[in-house]
């Protein structure tokens, strides 16, 4: 590597570490509808404006990476997902009362007078707190990846969604669910099953509670990715469900030819005639005729794969900034405020006119660096064939999608992959399960274009600044290990086992086999590929690229083609004959302090 391109590539580095964005993700109106709230994850701030001026009137620094915002009445409640905090905050000051500890990863938040609640992404459950003494009273078991909390109009029912899909059998369609949980007993009432569906985010719920609306997307994992132009891949959906409409219905918001990823959030009209969804990779406001919709459900209730019906119940596209998420709609529905995530701007769009009329700028940096162009084109679907989904849709928020997929250029219905976290990956390669991939320019570039996107999609420097952009996602912090420093008992035996050279018996381990032989370094890789005895019959090699650990204890299913429900499973349905570390002469509590101090990498 020549000198002058390292040095460009340091100042590239410090460039991306000093520029920060406010990258909008969730807002909310007062009561009056006079103040508007956004809540910026990229500079940790909740943002006070005028709404109706859009002078930015006061900011307020909360906790690390916010992700969700609730109007309480006399205080605002932000969730601080890699602070695992919630911050409160008095609306009549805008100053910081209290800082509130939660679960791992709270993703939203919602406060009901006597308790406090966070839906806890890393955790898969969500958080009860007092409201009075600030104290986490319990724990509620939810889905993987619980993100979004909606409460019901009542107030007696909060809905949760999750962005991963629960871990069931391999192969089989992904199974999510909708946890709703009863306020007044602070109980989990009952899972509303969402069947062959994978990242639910969002809910919305009319004034009358009549009619619910949960954005949420629908992958075809399960067949080869060659159906690209064939059909699609990933359905970008509503679940219809109350009263209003009878028995759940998903329905797609895509057309025959031109595709609406994804659907992030949702809001009702207070007449219930409209509702509208953000569509991220589209840069996009999809507007919805509510009475269109339920007279097609009446009619059939068939409509979870049909391209068709959109064009019933559809009745606008508004383009709004790049990358829209969080919405809030005016008390008397007369405006829609957009948060444009990768744009640091709010959209405010006349709903009797739709279209924006007015762009509030939330004072971003004016400079542009590679990164955040990158960025950009990540969750940028425009460069899919018919613009059907975009790097996002696979890597979730920058993360993984708890997926595997059949990626046809190995053979149908061979070499199915697990889909892989992208945090901290830079100096991991080569990249794909076999390594095949010698750098991310390949893996990002050419492949990329081929064998998914089937469409002409980045020039030489687009691909520069997505390179740059997924090289620069860091790890989130590691909620396992210690904050001192040192391991726990447990997870101090664990390191021993993982470090051994010899067997229980005395024995030696061949190099080969040893635990930090392969996983060795800042990544917890060497490398290299190696064939560790996990092949199955659909795998052309049992050769696989040894993967990095970092925060492992979040990436389930394992194994290159994710058939291992857990880090046990590795090694116990796994690992019959010793051939992925030496593991059978371990006893169950060994095992476990191994797996305790995997979760600390």
């Amino acid at each position: 590597m020549s000198l002058p391109y390292l040095l460009l590539l340091c100042i590239g580095l410090a460039q991306a570490a000093t520029v920060r964005y406010p990258s909008p993700v969730e807002l909310a109106l007062s009561p009056d509808g006079s103040r508007l709230f956004v809540l910026c994850e990229g500079t940790d701030e909740l943002v006070a404006a005028d709404a109706h001026s859009g002078k930015i009137v006061s900011r307020v620094p909360v906790g690390h990476v916010p992700k969700g915002l609730w109007f309480g009445g006399k205080y605002i409640y932000v969730a601080n997902s890699w602070s695992d905090t919630v911050t409160v905050i008095d609306t009549a000051t805008l100053q910081v009362t209290r800082t509130l500890k939660t679960g791992f990863e709270p993703n939203s938040v919602y406060a009901n007078g006597d308790a406090i609640y966070t839906a806890n992404r890393i955790g898969g459950d969500i958080s009860v707190i007092d409201a009075a003494n600030g104290a986490e009273i319990r724990r509620l078991a939810a889905g993987r990846g619980a993100s979004y909390l909606t409460p019901s109009p009542d107030r007696q029912s909060l809905f949760c969604t999750h962005i991963y899909p629960n871990i069931g059998r391999h192969r089989a369609p992904p199974e999510s669910e909708i946890t709703i949980v009863d306020t007044g007993h602070e109980i989990v009432r009952d899972r509303q099953p969402l069947h062959n569906v994978a990242g639910v985010f969002h809910v919305a719920f009319s004034r009358d509670g009549r009619l619910g609306i949960a954005c949420q997307l629908r992958p075809k994992n399960l067949i080869p990715l060659a159906h690209v132009e064939h059909g699609w891949v990933f359905g970008d959906a509503l679940e219809i469900f109350g009263p209003d409409a009878g028995e759940p219905v998903q329905v797609l918001i895509d057309e025959l030819d031109q595709y609406y990823t994804m659907p992030f959030d949702v809001a009702i009209a207070p007449d219930k005639s409209a509702a509208y969804i953000s569509t991220t990779g589209a840069n996009s406001v999809t507007i919805i005729d509510i009475q269109r919709l339920l007279k097609l459900m009446h009619e059939r209730r068939d409509l979870a794969n049909d391209l068709s019906a959109a064009a019933r119940f559809v009745t606008a596209r508004i383009p709004v900034g790049r990358s829209p998420k969080g919405m809030a709609l005016s008390p008397d529905g007369a405006s829609l405020y957009v948060a444009n995530r990768l744009d640091d701007t709010i959209s405010v769009i006349d709903t009797a006119a739709r279209k924006v009329v007015r762009t509030i700028s939330l004072g971003g940096p004016d400079e542009i660096t590679p990164q955040r162009r990158g960025e950009q084109l990540f969750f940028d679907a425009r460069f899919a064939f018919h613009n059907g989904f975009s790097c996002s849709n696979c890597h979730i928020e920058s993360t993984f999608d708890g997926l595997q997929w059949d990626l046809e250029p190995d053979g149908f219905g061979k070499d199915i992959v697990d889909n892989r976290l992208l945090e901290d990956i830079d100096g991991t390669q080569p990249y794909k399960w076999n390594g095949g991939n010698p750098d991310l320019e390949t893996e990002c570039g050419p492949r990329t274009e081929k064998y998914f996107y089937r469409s002409q999609s980045y020039s030489r420097e687009e691909l520069s600044d997505l390179v740059a952009y997924i090289t620069s996602i860091s790890a989130r912090p590691n909620r396992y290990r210690p904050p001192n420093g040192e391991l726990t008992e447990a997870q101090d035996r664990g390191k021993d086992i993982f470090e051994r050279t010899r067997k229980k018996d005395g024995t030696p381990i061949p190099q080969a086999n040893q635990c930090g032989f392969c996983h060795a370094g800042r990544h917890y890789t060497n490398q290299t590929q190696v064939d560790v005895g996990s092949g199955k019959w659909s795998d052309r090699s049992p050769v696989i690229d040894v993967p990095q650990l970092t925060n492992i204890a979040l990436t389930a299913p394992y194994l290159h083609d994710g058939s291992a429900h857990s880090l046990e499973e590795i090694w116990t349905v796994f690992n019959p004959n010793d051939t992925h570390g030496v593991t059978n002469d371990l006893t169950k509590d060994e095992l476990n302090d191994l797996i305790e101090y995997l979760k600390t990498l």
